[in-house]
């Protein structure tokens, strides 16, 4: 069994480029044990990008 952990990064409205550092976003859940799976970015919005994406980790409840 697995627990799951979704972590959401913003995405700035001038550029697009993510408002914090995912990779070490990445590094440090990896620190607490999590394992990265998989980058979800949502339907783009009217001008053409998204504004946000998640983060998707899991981890052995075991």
């Amino acid at each position: 069994m697995y627990e799951y952990k979704f972590v959401k990064i913003d995405l700035s409205s001038w550029n697009g480029k993510p408002k914090e550092n995912y990779h070490d976003v990445i590094v440090n859940y990896a620190k607490d044990g999590w394992r990265f799976v998989q980058i979800f970015a949502p339907a783009t919005t009217g001008y053409g990008h998204a504004t946000y994406f998640e983060l998707i980790f899991e981890r052995s409840l075991h």
